[in-house]
């Protein structure tokens, strides 16, 4: 809904203010701005000017040097131009040198054929204007201003004001509850409330005087449950012309174009009352009769915009005693809209049933501007002050001759709809402390009545049903932000759970590790047990078969994330990508018992490959993981007859006494099974067992006061034992003074026998009490020696 400001200020009188703050206020009293604009905001150093010579270019046949004055006591301005309508006198709109125009257009001087040009003279479609805004200008010549048009003939005026060109429009964002609001009366309630400033409301008052139009039609409702008001007022003698300047611009800044004066008042009236209006030739209404009743199987109509519509039962219409002239609260019929010779016209002021114009509309694929509006439920009491209205600009456009009386068909309910007013239960509601003086204050400005402790809800606020509406309306007018803060009793608290915490640090460091997130189905199909290799006795293949799968490939739940972040794998490598490291936090389901859910066991599987990805690059993507998570706890085993990975190049993780995940290169066979031609490398960890071995908690120490001791060991063992039995020895035996441990060499060769390796460490020993001695480092070494002689190891020499 746009809202004129101009508008605005007929029924309430705004103090000064900037637009923002007038916005900001209105929006947090309930009615949102969208956004706003001012016209002509495009235009600048455009003024009124003078034609006080023409003479023809030298050098073409169409151009004219014109001499134009915008100010009597500086040199007229020389501008060429192409238009052929200007004569000596005319007063002109002049764009100067460094001016603007709409579609960015920036007017320089310069010359023409050899001739200098110091401007532009403008025409209408230049400043984004159309002859319905000027009815007396030409489109395709320059802008000649009259004061027929309302324009302001003096020189040197800027263009806004000269043509009236500079109101401000705000756009509202207005709730379908809140029919009330689609019109300026309504906004300016809204307005009047906000500011605590007094509404003026005007009564219409026609004259009339041009005879009885009793008897002229007979109206009669057949359907009063879908049209509770219907009302006619005629009009004699039309005498159709443009509206005057006011209402035009009034019109333009809404954003609805000016056609001629009956029209326009037919729109403005909706604008202003939200009560939509159609005006028709009184001749078109055969027998001078009206029934607003559903349409006839069968029927059907030509509408205003020459489409044939036809008709449902459901529907309903406006006809004379012969055949629709109307679609109900939608649209005219092609020749119930005035005509030229027009001279006698009917103002039709109804209300209709929303659904039915909802439906209609929706049926017949043409909503308008009044079914809208209809849609979402009008005030039956708005009709007879709205038609009164168009009959009273009427006569004040002497636009024709109004007929006394009014001719109506009446079902409406003219009782207030009552809500009891309870202050204490709203303010327990609110959480407020609001006196039951200040509430009925704040109702009373939005026009409500009392009965005692009962409020009487004016009729165009059908929003107002509940007692828990009146807090509302209560609580945007005694301000959000003057509402104290408060928990809700017996809610839950919006807090981040730690797991909730733990599978966020899951993400980010992995994330961190250079690792894509992928998101995959929690179902497959039976086939990727074998194609993952697993034996047709593996426990692992009782899966949960789905009772209404999507087909085959979707049929069971997954008791191993494996086959999904292969399949993943396999889309990547056929798509050309180079290289891919992925990772998911996948749920695997493992049934229980018969008729029972399944155990849900969240795992994080990771799956890499391309050129720069081994078995190592995964073992220290997990060794990184497990020191961030700071388990210390952990060890690593060589695993065989994991059946899904390549045998010599596997390995199962432990957490102290649980298995923690394997991790390793995928089989051969697997791999080709899923079309990948390149080594893959995966590990699945279990998030449980994370969870629960995990030191998430930080704890520090001053750092050490005493010097460190480093010494290096070379050792001779058998080729197969791995280095982490070596380094679990030296562990044992150094015990508390060994402070850290690195393998910094492992060979094999002509020097080693066959069968045999050299691995060295770097051993650092430290004590946090004292300076180490000698003795103390002996010993250390000597039970680390010890240790490593159990595992068939010996110093090197």
């Amino acid at each position: 809904m746009n809202l004129s400001k101009r508008w605005l200020k007929e029924f309430v009188d705004l103090p000064e203010m900037p637009l923002r703050d007038f916005t900001e206020a209105i929006t947090l009293s309930g009615c949102k701005v969208e956004s706003w604009s001012t016209e002509g905001e495009e235009i600048s150093k455009v003024v009124v000017g003078k034609v006080l010579s023409l003479e023809h270019h030298p050098d073409s046949d169409h151009l004219w040097i014109t001499k134009i004055t915008v100010n009597e006591a500086e040199e007229p301005l020389q501008i060429v131009t192409g238009a052929q309508n200007l004569q000596v006198g005319d007063y002109v709109p002049v764009a100067l040198h460094g001016s603007t125009l709409p579609g960015d257009k920036k007017i320089k001087k310069g010359k023409l054929r050899g001739v200098e040009s110091n401007g532009m003279l403008c025409g209408i479609t230049e400043l984004g204007l159309t002859t319905h805004d000027f009815p007396s200008t030409i489109e395709d010549g320059i802008m000649v201003l009259t004061e027929a048009d309302g324009c302001k003939l003096e020189l040197g005026l800027d263009i806004h004001e000269a043509l009236g060109f500079n109101d401000t429009t705000v756009e509202f964002e207005i709730t379908s509850n809140r029919p009330d609001c689609f019109s300026v009366i309504g906004l300016a309630r809204e307005a009047a409330a906000t500011f605590d400033l007094p509404l003026k409301l005007h009564t219409p008052v026609v004259k009339g005087g041009a005879g009885d139009c009793t008897g002229l039609l007979d109206v009669k409702i057949e359907a009063p449950e879908l049209c509770p008001i219907y009302t006619n007022r005629i009009v004699k003698n039309v005498r159709v012309k443009p509206s005057p300047r006011w209402m035009r611009e009034r019109l333009r800044a809404m954003g609805v174009r000016p056609i001629n004066n009956i029209v326009d008042i037919t729109n403005y009236v909706m604008l202003e009352y939200g009560q939509p209006m159609h005006a028709f030739d009184l001749r078109s209404v055969t027998d001078s009769t009206i029934r607003i009743r559903r349409a006839n199987a069968g029927e059907a109509i030509t509408t205003l915009d020459g489409v044939e519509h036809k008709l449902t039962e459901k529907q309903l219409i406006i006809a004379d005693s012969q055949k629709p002239i109307a679609i109900a609260g939608v649209m005219g019929g092609e020749f119930s809209g005035i005509q030229d010779d027009t001279t006698t016209i009917v103002f039709e002021s109804a209300c209709f049933n929303g659904t039915s114009v909802r439906t209609t509309a929706r049926d017949q694929g043409m909503r308008t501007e009044a079914s809208g509006r209809y849609e979402k439920g009008l005030d039956p009491n708005n009709c007879i002050p709205a038609i009164n209205r168009a009959c009273e600009l009427v006569e004040l456009l002497d636009a024709g001759d109004v007929m006394d009386g009014i001719i109506k068909d009446d079902h409406s309910s003219k009782e207030k709809h009552r809500i009891r007013l309870e202050p204490e239960w709203t303010n327990r509601f609110l959480h407020t402390n609001i006196s039951t003086e200040e509430m009925k204050t704040i109702l009373a400005k939005l026009e409500c009545e009392f009965d005692g402790d009962e409020i009487l809800v004016p009729t165009f606020r059908p929003d107002l049903v509940h007692k828990a509406d009146i807090a509302e309306e209560i609580a945007r007018f005694y301000g959000y932000n003057k509402i104290p803060s408060k928990k809700l009793p017996g809610g839950a608290e919006g807090i981040i759970t730690e797991k909730q915490q733990f599978v966020r640090s899951l993400h980010r460091y992995m994330l961190a590790l250079g690792a894509d997130e992928i998101m995959t189905y929690s179902f497959f199909s039976p086939k990727d047990y074998d194609k993952i290799l697993m034996p047709a006795a593996d426990p692992q293949r009782n899966s949960l078969v789905i009772r209404n799968p999507l087909g085959e490939d979707t049929s069971i739940m997954r008791t191993t994330a494996l086959p999904s972040m292969l399949q993943v794998i396999s889309r990547n490598y056929n798509n050309r990508n180079p290289k891919a490291c992925l990772y998911e936090l996948a749920c695997e389901y493992h049934p229980t018992q018969p008729d029972k859910l399944p155990l849900e066991k969240p795992v994080l599987i990771c799956g890499m490959y391309g050129e720069d990805c081994d078995f190592f690059t995964a073992k220290g993507m997990v060794e990184a993981l497990l020191l961030r998570l700071g388990i210390d706890d952990w060890d690593i085993a060589a695993c065989k007859d994991a059946y899904s990975y390549h045998p010599g190049r596997c390995a199962k993780l432990y957490a102290g006494d649980e298995e923690l995940g394997i991790i390793g290169e995928i089989h051969p066979a697997a791999a080709e099974n899923y079309d990948i031609e390149t080594r893959v490398y995966s590990f699945t960890l279990d998030v449980a067992v994370l969870m629960q071995h995990a030191h998430t908690h930080r704890t520090y120490k001053s750092l050490p006061k005493f010097p460190a001791v480093t010494r290096d060991l070379a050792l001779i063992c058998d080729a197969e034992v791995p280095v982490l039995d070596l380094e679990k020895a030296i562990k044992r035996g150094a015990g508390k003074l060994l402070e850290s441990i690195q393998v910094f060499d492992v060979y094999r060769g002509e020097q080693i026998a066959r069968g045999k390796k050299s691995v060295a460490f770097n051993l650092v020993l430290r004590s946090a009490d004292a300076t180490l001695t000698d003795e103390q480092i002996s010993n250390a070494i000597n039970k680390a020696i010890k240790e490593l002689e159990n595992v068939g190891a010996s110093l090197r020499v």
